[in-house]
């Protein structure tokens, strides 16, 4: 281990209590914790940006889940890249930067063996929990895999100004959507899906999902539906889907603060009649299509193809507003904390 000075402690966020309904401030907490000594294999991590994501919601519930719920008073984790600040570790020196998923923390110490690299020669580090990371693979994955995107498709994307909706719309028209719609949440949100790409956008505040959805498709209909929302998004896409038609169902975040049971669809009846197939997924189940992933979107970045959105907040002590203001879709593209 080198003889850097490395700091003793961390501070990190930890979960105070778990929310009901819309996660509030006091539901969190800003501790110190003492960082351990390094054990062979591993690495310690000065964190540059984390990454909030609607996922986390859940986690926060005491139930069994696909992914294991946050325990409180303990720190939250999720994705973060970092700058490696001292190394016990043969696959990671001093001064390489890395992506691991214990994030909400400003100090980490890692398993080197769950550490990737980040190739800031090809983008910058955050891009590595966005575009070039994860949240862009959940996107890749989910059109071409999951929803089994074929060119000439006519795609529709809820949450489409979001990280990952963003990212979905501009994929499908480089690989020959015939149409692609998004919805979002603001005026402001159309203005810039129209700005990367997309046909036809709408604020779903502007009226009835349905038929605001109709109008953008016309009598083309829709062949995807990549699903970030839930609720009245997917009751409406499936009044809209051709035979055939395919949906990606990806998130529900209309639905993750909800303490009441939702709902929509009330049409589920239509995937019969219409053949349709629907697929929910994660994207660790997509992990196989990582290097495929990784080349594609590397050049479509390089050539400006796609092109990608952050919303960046300052200090960790501001994460746990970030990670509410996401939930409030006050996000363009994908939402970090920088330490």
């Amino acid at each position: 281990m080198s003889t850097t000075t490395v700091p003793a402690a961390t501070r990190e966020i930890q979960l105070a209590s778990r929310p009901v309904g819309r996660p509030v401030p006091e539901n969190f907490r800003l501790a110190e914790s003492p960082l351990q000594e390094l054990a062979d294999g591993q690495i310690l991590v000065r964190n540059l940006f984390i990454s909030v994501d609607p996922y986390m919601r859940g986690r926060m519930n005491d139930v069994k889940s696909y992914s294991a719920p946050f325990a409180l008073d303990k720190a939250l984790d999720g994705g973060a890249v970092g700058e490696v600040i001292a190394s016990r570790s043969g696959a990671h020196k001093e001064g390489d930067v890395v992506v691991h998923s214990l994030g909400w923390r400003e100090y980490a110490v890692v398993e080197g063996s769950t550490a990737s690299p980040a190739r800031t020669d090809l983008a910058p580090a955050s891009a590595f929990l966005g575009a070039l990371g994860m949240t862009g693979l959940t996107a890749y994955a989910g059109l071409l895999k999951v929803a089994e995107f074929k060119e000439g498709d006519a795609v529709f994307v809820s949450g489409a100004a979001g990280a990952v909706g963003s990212l979905v719309g501009q994929i499908a028209k480089a690989m020959g959507a015939s149409r692609v719609i998004g919805s979002a949440g603001s005026p402001a949100k159309v203005a810039r899906l129209l700005e990367l790409g997309f046909d036809a956008a709408f604020d779903y505040h502007d009226g009835p999902v349905r038929e605001q959805l109709q109008r953008a498709a016309g009598e083309q209909g829709i062949d995807v539906y990549f699903d970030n929302v839930g609720g009245e998004h997917l009751e409406a896409a499936l009044s809209v889907l051709n035979v055939g038609g395919r949906v990606a169902m990806c998130g529900a975040i209309a639905q993750y603060n909800s303490t009441e049971p939702t709902p929509a669809p009330h049409n589920l009846m239509q995937a019969i009649g219409k053949q349709l197939t629907l697929r929910g997924f994660l994207v660790g189940g997509q992990r196989q299509h990582s290097a495929e992933f990784a080349e594609k979107m590397a050049g479509w970045l390089s050539d400006g193809t796609v092109r990608y959105d952050e919303t960046v907040v300052d200090g960790l002590e501001n994460a746990p507003q970030a990670f509410m203001d996401l939930l409030d879709g006050a996000n363009t593209g994908k939402m970090l904390v920088r330490l």
